[in-house]
């Protein structure tokens, strides 16, 4: 049997109005993606990202978008995403684009960028405190971003794995 590979794109919607991250569907989300692909690339581009395109994973509070696509069209995936300039939601249509991030061959290696993002994210931000609760706060935040929990996690269902 023959393994289909696919690549992930990590993207991030980035709206003036708050309201729009909060009212994304990954449903609505993947109609614009797939609106724009048609746009710029017709009926063969569409026919090529339609084949394994998936909306894998939206989080709605920091506007993070995991698209997964096949290996051959990700490339029309990734020049389609700048051409998403709205969103639909609930009859309501919200202005924004997609920032493409990263993109790999795996969620994990997604997640492992996502979280060094976010670090670099929140070290910016500890930059521009202009006081010392903000600052502690933000400090507080980057402690807690590791992989430790959900590595040490994985090791111990593989230990039970090998001891059944």
């Amino acid at each position: 049997m023959v393994r289909f590979k696919n690549r992930y794109v990590l993207c991030e919607v980035v709206s003036e109005d708050p309201r729009c991250r909060q009212c994304i569907e990954d449903r609505a989300l993947g109609l614009a993606v797939r609106d724009a692909i048609a746009r710029v690339h017709g009926d063969y581009g569409l026919a090529c990202c339609s084949i394994s395109f998936t909306v894998k994973y939206l989080n709605a509070y920091t506007g993070t978008v995991l698209l997964r696509c096949r290996k051959d069209s990700y490339r029309l995936l990734c020049s389609a995403l700048p051409f998403v300039r709205c969103l639909e939601s609930r009859a309501q249509r919200y202005p924004c684009f997609l920032n493409t991030l990263h993109v790999g061959g795996t969620i994990r290696t997604c997640q492992k960028f996502l979280i060094q993002y976010n670090r670099t994210q929140l070290l910016r931000l500890l930059q521009n405190c202009t006081n010392e609760e903000e600052r502690q706060c933000i400090q507080k935040s980057l402690l807690s971003c590791s992989l430790t929990e959900e590595q040490s996690q994985s090791g111990d269902e593989e230990e039970d794995d090998g001891t059944e």
